[in-house]
This record gives structure tokens, sequence and C-alpha cells, in this order.
């Protein structure tokens, strides 16, 4: 379990550092961030909804407990980072303009994966804790 939960919180940890400074950075609208949605075609009223959006999703996966909120922020994440690598390509963007995408989505993955194999093993570990004592 130890070794399931280190890199839990490492994916955790890395999707958290790299989102959340872009989120920030969308959430208060700064000038990088209207330019780079913009460019793809986007109105900049979506930019701080977003940014604000992407902090509340990576707050839920830190936050401990609430798995359905867990599952919507992952969800919320990865169609995120989809649908900006999916911009890019239907703009005919070159792959260095929309490959660094792929990074924060296998992080994204990464995270989800391990914290339902977390999740198993903390399941597995009260279930014999209970036949242990007798209950």
């Amino acid at each position: 379990m130890k070794k399931t939960k280190i890199i839990y919180w490492i994916f955790t940890g890395l999707i958290t550092a790299m989102l959340g400074i872009g989120s920030v950075y969308d959430a208060i609208s700064a000038p990088e961030a209207m330019e780079y949605v913009m460019r793809l075609g986007y109105p900049g009223y979506l930019v701080p909804f977003l940014g604000v959006a992407k902090l509340l999703g990576l707050i839920a996966i830190l936050v401990p407990g609430y798995p359905r909120v867990k599952e919507w922020a992952y969800a919320g994440l990865m169609f995120d980072l989809i649908g900006a690598m999916y911009s890019h390509i239907s703009r005919g963007d070159a792959p260095q303009n929309w490959a660094p995408i792929l990074l924060p989505i296998l992080l994204v993955a990464g995270s989800y994966i391990y914290y339902h194999k977390l999740q198993k093993t903390t399941e597995t570990n009260n279930l014999s804790r209970v036949s242990l004592s007798g209950n």
C-alpha cells in the first residue's frame, strides 16, 4: 500500500503543480492565457471560467473523501485537456504545439488509476480488519 500511495501522490502532486499554475493564470485572466485561448478561436470570457473550474477540480482531487466528486473532477480535467489538444489538432497546429498536452493527460490518467488502486487497497485492508475482529 505504501508504494501505491507514493506513486499516487507523485502523479497527483505533478498534476496539481502543472495545472494549478495554469489555472490561476486563467482565473485571473492573465494576458498570456487570454491570447492563448483566443488564438484557438474561443471567446475570452471562457478563460476565467475554465480557470476556476480547474482549480475546483484540483481541490476536489486533493480533499479526502467525496469519491463521486473526485470522479467528476478527474473527468472534467480530462475533458479540458483532451479538448485543448483537439483544438490544436483541428486548427492544423504542428505537433510541437499539441504534443506537450499529452504529459498532463498521462499524469491525470496515472493519478486516477492509482486513486482507484489506493481505494481498493484501503477497502481490502478494512475488510480484513473486520474479519479479524470477528464482526
